[in-house]
């Protein structure tokens, strides 16, 4: 038994016919850590249990292997979204996903490496990555298990690299503009962000609260299919969590999908697209056609507006959400003379060079006498972006484009120009400003083999659609079982 072998499915089904296997699983995902992270450098922290608890074969995720993003909350593990300010920081509760995983009978055994609060497209911003924190199995940002020069995407690089490079069975990550989607996409993964809502947010330190989701990075459909069931939910610790029925979504996936009709959108395939990308979806969305599924031309027209309104929502939203560190309560202090000189120290010194541009960006777009010139603003052009795609589900079921538009990329290639890096999640944000579900599944390999990802989106709280027509497309190639050569 290897660790790159074994799916969520699979791991759960022996478990529950043989409770004893956890001890040979874990020894097997043990051997793949050791043996691979020091080159991935995935994880922040990991944690080999010393003795396994008596599986509870009836539940759902029994004994199942879990890591998450390290801006989820774990109580009593360090919580740092991979930034100097909250180093140290112990969180003396759980995010609601982690409840709902242990209640399913999963274990969190690993905490990974993100873009420090999740700002960022590569994980190249993490204070760990940059050498400032310990905790890493080697030195140096996340890699990409497919190739260790190139970046493995962002935020949620960890959680996608892991699940690439076979030292977790699955993951979770979040995604705000895209950071489950993208480095699924650079990472040759499943990636979902569910609709906004669907999952709780209690316990995910926020980026932007209006956008931010949790959702399951796994290397087949049927696994985030099944994740994703263990997390969803209504909960009423979280505002914004939508009372909506969870439907069963693994027993949605069916190869069957002539009944669907499919969109294209063509603001999707324009200048700026890498070549092998736009051949990789179009001849993915050839196979939904001889899979039986109409495919057809739409419009989303105020697309090319979403990465400036994104940017000056997300960056409001996220000055606002990091106002709270300020080496009062928690994270951080300075030494210093005053108050005042405590509060520029502990932010100076805790924040790195991305999260103080957009604290900058965000301060500013909120400031009086710009606000209703760039927010108020801002938002109006989203509620545009979002009647675009209710407009859009009224004739088709599902949209399908690409997920990123380039493969990854290597190692600072595009940390001296912060626009380049925005630009990597220009196909992922319309979602998170609509609040649509999405996904990112592997649909081919670029002429360097990095993998490259087709996009999924569907209307809201119709993941079951995108998991149906993901699994038939994964069932009719072979994508999926590619493996990296680590």
């Amino acid at each position: 038994m290897t660790a790159i072998e074994l799916t969520l499915r699979s791991v759960r089904d022996q478990l529950h016919t043989h409770p004893e296997k956890i001890t040979d699983i874990v020894s097997a995902l043990d051997q793949r850590v050791q043996a691979v992270d020091g080159k991935v450098r995935a994880y922040i922290n990991y944690k080999k249990p010393s003795t396994i608890s008596p599986i509870q074969s009836k539940l759902s995720l029994a004994g199942v292997p879990i890591s998450v993003k390290d801006n989820i909350c774990t109580e009593g593990w360090d919580t740092t979204c991979a930034s100097l300010i909250l180093q140290g920081h112990v969180p003396p509760y759980n995010a609601t996903v982690i409840e709902k995983l242990k209640a399913a009978g999963a274990w969190v055994f690993a905490k990974c490496d993100m873009d420090e609060f999740a700002f960022g497209s590569s994980t190249e911003t993490s204070a760990y990555g940059r050498g400032q924190m310990k905790g890493k199995a080697g030195q140096g940002p996340v890699a990409n298990p497919w190739n260790l020069d190139c970046v493995p995407g962002g935020s949620s690089g960890g959680s996608a690299a892991c699940v690439s490079a076979g030292t977790a069975l699955a993951a979770l990550g979040s995604d705000t503009g895209g950071s489950i989607r993208q480095p699924a996409s650079f990472c040759g993964v499943v990636g979902m962000k569910p609709t906004y809502g669907r999952v709780s947010r209690f316990g995910l330190i926020a980026f932007g609260s209006s956008l931010d989701q949790i959702g399951p990075l796994t290397r087949t459909v049927e696994d985030n299919a099944i994740l994703l069931e263990a997390i969803a939910g209504y909960d009423i610790k979280d505002s914004t969590s939508v009372n909506q029925p969870v439907p069963t979504y693994s027993q949605h996936l069916k190869k069957e999908v002539k009944d669907l009709k499919i969109g294209l959108p063509k603001e999707y395939f324009v200048k700026g697209l890498n070549p092998e990308i736009e051949k990789s979806v179009r001849a993915a969305a050839t196979v939904f056609t001889d899979l039986g599924a109409q495919v057809v031309e739409i419009d989303l027209p105020h697309t090319r507006f979403a990465l400036p309104v994104y940017y000056v929502v997300a960056v409001a939203e996220a000055s606002s959400n990091l106002a709270r560190f300020d080496g009062v309560e928690y994270g951080r202090r300075a030494k210093a003379e005053n108050l005042a000189q405590m509060y520029f120290q502990s932010r100076g010194e805790g924040f790195g060079a991305e999260v103080k541009r957009r604290i900058l960006l965000g301060t500013f777009t909120l400031s009086a006498g710009y606000y209703d010139a760039y927010y108020l603003r801002a938002q109006k052009v989203r509620n545009l972006i979002k009647q675009d795609f209710v407009k859009a589900f009224e004739k088709v079921d599902l949209i399908l484009a690409p997920t990123a538009p380039t493969p990854a990329f290597r190692f600072g290639e595009k940390t001296s120009d912060p626009l380049s890096m925005y630009l990597s999640d220009i196909y992922t944000i319309p979602a998170n400003l609509a609040g649509i579900p999405a996904m990112s599944l592997p649909c081919g390999f670029s002429s360097y083999g990095l993998p490259i990802g087709l996009q999924l989106m569907a209307n809201y709280f119709k993941e079951e659609t995108i998991y149906r027509a993901a699994y038939a497309f994964e069932q009719a190639t072979d994508y999926h079982t590619k493996r990296p050569a680590l």
